[in-house]
């Protein structure tokens, strides 16, 4: 066996390598940063997810914290059978079946919630 070769030439390496590791300098932690309202903000990984989860668009800052914006609420429009001058008369009060059209009657009307 050769003087060169060997476990003795790995060790020799592997304390070198060792060595170099333990000089290296330490890593900061990641820091995680967010664009809320044009403005970059730090904040942890989980808030990160999240925000990415929902969409940056989707936050607002309320008193320097992020919060989630309130959701529209659809202003949907729908037909509804309301009492009016002149309207419909029902049979048995059924719509399917309209009797005349008079005075005091009902009709269709748009109704915004």
């Amino acid at each position: 066996m050769s003087a060169g070769s060997g476990t003795t030439t790995t060790r020799s390496w592997m304390s070198e390598i060792f060595k170099a590791l333990a000089n290296l300098p330490k890593r900061e932690p990641k820091k995680h940063f967010v664009t809320v309202d044009g403005k970059q903000i730090e904040v942890s990984l989980k808030k990160k997810l999240e925000i990415i989860n929902h969409g940056e668009d989707s936050y607002m800052l309320e008193e320097e914290k992020i919060v989630l914006k309130p959701t529209p609420r659809l202003k949907s429009k729908f037909r509804k059978l309301l009492a009016s001058e002149n309207g419909y008369h029902f049979v048995d009060d059924d719509i399917h079946w309209p009797e005349k059209v008079a005075e005091g009657g009902k009709t269709w009307q748009i109704e915004y919630e």
